[in-house]
């Protein structure tokens, strides 16, 4: 499906528990789920169990790591008014519709996902010859399917990902979607719709099948979209019969493209845990300056009287995240002309970056006070994803024939 119904607007999203984050993780994921949590329902997800797919042999960290990365998540703005928090393996259903995909996905499927041997290949120091490993996109498909998610914010390295979420989806409607008397339910669903919306349908639905009018397909989706009377199984059956397959039982989510953010770290690089260049979002103020006071610069300016150049040295970066165009434009031109030393340049960036990690440092320490208070929160967060994981699966179960009454 190349658009997604009004219920099925919702948005998944998670991270693996690696503990506490930084500004890396808050540039590149967090703003994003700040702004989506007023725009959509959304489920935000500690995938705990994908954690364990490349620390199988190492787990007792990950519990730790759990709650310090949902303190920050907290600290940062999420709100548990506004998002659904919870714990992957706080939710089992995310496992066994798991196992019953993995029933009907192609094992050359997983295997040309490029991550997976793009990740055996970084990670050559650990045993990745299992299948956690190699079913992990599958675990992904899961997680998104399991909440009929419409939306995943992704970068572009992760469409792939959601792509194969929806072939999964589709193969699944493809076997399971058709119910024995399909058409007749189709049709007697056609009429709730009243006399004027029936014929459109009809029509749209024609010039679809018959001449390939994709357009015409987009018009009847936002005709059903605008038909509030009628029942979700009816929805899905017409959404279906649109494209003359079967209900929609599992709906095909949309990679929600979100901006690059490429936070860069204390030497130029991407910001990484595994590149040491980090600053967390509780980083204590001193070392937070210590840091960035110490950062590598043009390695062209050796004394304080040599010229420089703003783009061959790491603080520039900073200062394209941090810095106003004024302040841009003070660095270009007394940088180049020895005006200021690296420590002044600096200092804009700074004072920035504390600025940004004050208000994130007072309420992770709030939070970090209140551990129960966090506990509940996400205990209310499992128990509102279980109560929609479980009706999504007993639509799976009754639909592959495992409902024995």
């Amino acid at each position: 499906m190349s658009s997604v119904p009004t219920q099925f607007s919702r948005v998944l999203s998670g991270m693996r528990p690696t503990g506490k984050l930084h500004l890396g993780h808050y540039h590149g994921v967090l703003k994003n789920w700040l702004r989506l949590q007023h725009e959509y329902p959304c489920f935000f997800c500690v995938a705990d169990w994908h954690a364990l797919t490349t620390e199988y042999e190492n787990p007792g960290k990950i519990s730790t790591n759990v709650w310090d990365m949902v303190v920050d998540w907290l600290a940062v703005g999420i709100h548990p008014g506004e998002a659904t928090m919870f714990i992957q393996s706080r939710v089992p259903e995310h496992a066994e519709l798991h196992l019953l995909l993995s029933m009907t996905t192609p094992i050359s499927w997983l295997e040309r996902v490029p991550t997976y041997k793009d990740q055996q290949e970084k990670l050559r120091e650990k045993d990745l010859s299992t299948y956690g490993f190699l079913g992990y996109p599958l675990l992904q498909s899961a997680d998104i399917l399991i909440y009929k998610a419409g939306q995943v914010p992704v970068g572009e390295d992760q469409v792939v990902h959601v792509e194969l979420t929806r072939e999964v989806a589709r193969r699944f409607n493809h076997l399971y979607g058709r119910e024995p008397d399909f058409e007749e339910k189709a049709h007697a669903a056609i009429k709730t719709l009243g006399k004027k919306n029936a014929k459109l349908y009809n029509d749209f639905r024609k010039a679809f099948q018959e001449q390939g009018n994709h357009e015409a397909l987009e018009k009847a989706r936002a005709l059903l979209e605008d038909m509030q009377h009628i029942t979700l199984g009816d929805r899905e059956r017409l959404f279906g019969f649109l494209e003359g397959s079967g209900k929609i039982i599992l709906p095909e989510p949309q990679a929600l493209l979100t901006k690059a953010a490429k936070m860069p770290g204390l030497d130029g690089q991407k910001m990484s845990k595994s590149y040491g260049n980090t600053i967390a979002l509780r980083e204590a103020p001193e070392s937070v300056e210590q840091k960035l006071k110490t950062m590598p610069t043009d390695p062209a300016r050796v004394r304080r009287t040599d010229p420089g150049d703003p783009d061959k040295c790491p603080v520039w970066a900073l200062h394209q995240v941090y810095s106003n165009d004024d302040v841009k434009n003070w660095v270009q031109e007394n940088c180049r002309s020895a005006k200021i030393g690296c420590l002044e340049c600096k200092r804009p960036v700074i004072d920035a970056v504390q600025a940004e990690l004050a208000p994130i440092r007072a309420r992770a320490a709030e939070f970090e006070a209140d551990p129960a208070g966090v506990r509940q929160i996400i205990n209310q967060g499992c128990e509102a994803a279980r109560d929609v994981a479980r009706a999504t699966l007993e639509e799976v179960r009754s639909a592959m024939g495992l409902v024995h009454e």
